[in-house]
C-alpha cells in the first residue's frame, strides 16, 4: 500500500510562505522599531519599548499599507482574469477553449462542498466566496491602514506642538493617499509582470509557468 504523504509535504507551500511571511515581518518590526526610536532620540522624546511600538501608527501603518495592497491586487486579479484574456500567457484562460472553472457546479459531484448541495443564495455565495474573502480582507487592511497612518501622524503633530486632526480631515490627506497609490502600482506592476513574462519565460516544474517547450503564442493548458 502507497504511504500518505505527511502533513509537511500536502502543506509545505503554505507553511513555507507563512514561515517567510512571519520572518520578514519580524524584520519589519525589529527595523522600523530601530528607525522609530532612532528618530524620537533625535527629537529628544523618549524611546519606545517592543510592546509600545507594536500598537504605535508607524507600525499599524507600516504593516497595513501593504497588506491592503496586496488584497486589492488580487481581488482585481481574481474578478479580471474571468472576463480578460492574454495570449501566450499562463496566468490566462484560453481566448477559445471553454475551461474546468466555467462548469455549472454539480451538486451529485463526489465531495461536492456543502453549499453547492445546498443550492440557492449558498451556492451563489460560495461561487463568489473567494473574491468575497480579499474584499473583505482588503477592507479591513485599508482601514487598518487608515487608523495606523492616522494615529502616526496625530503623534507627529503632538511632537510638533500641533493639534491632532480628525478621521474625516484626514481622509482626505495627501499622506495617507500616497501611501496607499505607492503600494497599490507596485502590486499591478508585479502581476503585469508574471502575466506577460510567462509568454516567453519559463520555469521547468513550476504551475505559474507554461511547459518549457510549449510556443510563445500557445495558450496556458
Amino acid at each position: 500500500m502507497k504511504k500518505e504523504p505527511g502533513v509537511f509535504y500536502r502543506n509545505s507551500l503554505s507553511i513555507v510562505m507563512v514561515a517567510f511571511m512571519l520572518a520578514f515581518w519580524s524584520g519589519q518590526f525589529f527595523s522600523g522599531m530601530s528607525t522609530y526610536n532612532k528618530e524620537q532620540k533625535e527629537k529628544g522624546h523618549p524611546e519606545l519599548t517592543a510592546g509600545e511600538y507594536s500598537r504605535s501608527g508607524h507600525f499599524i501603518q507600516a504593516t497595513f499599507e501593504n497588506w491592503e495592497s496586496e488584497f486589492l491586487q488580487m481581488t482585481f486579479y481574481v474578478l479580471l482574469t474571468i472576463y480578460l484574456r492574454q495570449k501566450g500567457s499562463s496566468e490566462s484562460k484560453s481566448l477559445d477553449q471553454p475551461e474546468p472553472v466555467d462548469r455549472e457546479p454539480d451538486p451529485n459531484r463526489p465531495n461536492a462542498p456543502w453549499p453547492v448541495k445546498k443550492g440557492g443564495l449558498w451556492l451563489k455565495l460560495y461561487s463568489n466566496s473567494l473574491t468575497i474573502a480579499f474584499l473583505i480582507l482588503f477592507a479591513g487592511s485599508f482601514a487598518m491602514h487608515f487608523y495606523g497612518s492616522l494615529k502616526n501622524y496625530n503623534t507627529e503633530q503632538a511632537g510638533n506642538h500641533q493639534p491632532p486632526v480628525s478621521a474625516s480631515s484626514y481622509i482626505g490627506n495627501a499622506q495617507f493617499w500616497f501611501e496607499s497609490f505607492q503600494n497599490w502600482q507596485s502590486e499591478f506592476l508585479a502581476v503585469t509582470s508574471i502575466v506577460l513574462l510567462s509568454i516567453w519565460f519559463r520555469q521547468k516544474g513550476s504551475p505559474e509557468s507554461k511547459p518549457v517547450d510549449a510556443s510563445y503564442d500557445e495558450d496556458a493548458e
